[in-house]
């Protein structure tokens, strides 16, 4: 069986040592911006989705360099969206794996403008020659992630639902909660399926097994979320816990509990693992299986 854990760690190591490249330093006084977002993107992570990316397009038959940029873009643009969870106005978090969050390593004004400027870094990343020689892949894929990390079923709906909802928990419903997970983290975990799938030029059904699989794994990890928000230890998750009942935010285990939250975690990833069934046996499908179980067995 696939270590998921090593491998994570060597996907990380070959990642991060490519980050560098993305984010070259001046000594120009308007250079702090730029240290602003390096400091987010480089300050650690599991970097799931660019692993995910890279790994579907292997699936495809492409390298790790085929499918770096979109990797890097993902990355950058998932980063924003943490630097803007974390400020005061938002869940006003000090800490983001296990170091302070970027409004504090550096200032709230800074910081907003870093999340402006990562947001915006993904898309000229994704839309360069460099990413892709067919304009038409690229276009795809931008597409694709704005629609993915927007407030029209994206991730800022998401948010703006998990928001609205720390005031309306009598509203609260299985229904609810099932789509705050799947906008909020869920649409960024598809995305990383689906670019793997574009850059791959996956066949349509292919395509579709690979977005079922990505919504029962997103899903399943922001459950995995709020379940270690109750009982995981700070050190090993990198950030404050037990803010959710703090916040009156709603989730499966404010709704159902502990245990019955981890039997629908579990039903999810079942589901994501079938929806793999249509590919043939090989070491990326069981790469994907295992990350799978990971997503709902780790501890951090």
């Amino acid at each position: 069986m696939t270590d998921i854990s090593n491998l994570l760690s060597r996907f990380s190591a070959d990642f991060n040592a490519r980050l560098d490249n993305f984010f070259p330093l001046s000594d120009n006084p308007e250079n702090r911006v730029i240290e602003a977002m390096k400091y987010s993107v480089t300050n650690g992570g599991k970097r799931l989705r660019p692993f995910l990316v890279c790994t579907l397009a292997r699936l495809f038959g492409l390298d790790f360099e085929a499918s770096l940029r979109p990797a890097v873009a993902l990355e950058c643009l998932h980063s924003y969206s943490l630097i803007h969870d974390d400020l005061p106005a938002m869940d006003n978090d000090d800490l983001r794996r296990g170091k302070p969050t970027c409004h504090k390593a550096f200032d709230e004004a800074t910081a907003i403008l870093a999340g402006d400027g990562l947001l915006t870094y993904a898309f000229e990343i994704l839309s360069s020659p460099a990413t892709h020689a067919d304009a038409a892949i690229r276009s795809e894929l931008c597409l694709l992630l704005a629609e993915a990390a927007g407030a029209f079923n994206g991730m800022v709906s998401g948010q703006m639902l998990d928001l609205y909802m720390e005031t309306h928990q009598k509203a609260g419903s299985e229904e609810i909660i099932r789509r705050i997970e799947e906008m909020k983290t869920g649409r960024l975990i598809r995305y990383a399926c689906e670019a793997g799938a574009v850059l791959g030029r996956a066949a349509p059904d292919q395509r579709q097994a690979l977005i079922s699989y990505a919504r029962g794994i997103g899903v399943a990890f922001q459950i995995a979320d709020d379940i270690l928000d109750v009982e995981g230890s700070p050190e090993l998750v990198g950030k404050t816990l037990q803010k959710d009942s703090a916040q009156g935010k709603v989730t499966f285990v404010s709704l159902f509990g502990l245990e019955t939250a981890r039997q629908m975690a579990g039903d999810y990833i079942a589901g994501a693992k079938r929806a793999l069934s249509i590919f043939p046996a090989g070491e990326e499908i069981e790469i994907l299986q295992n990350l799978a179980d990971f997503i709902i067995n780790r501890r951090y």
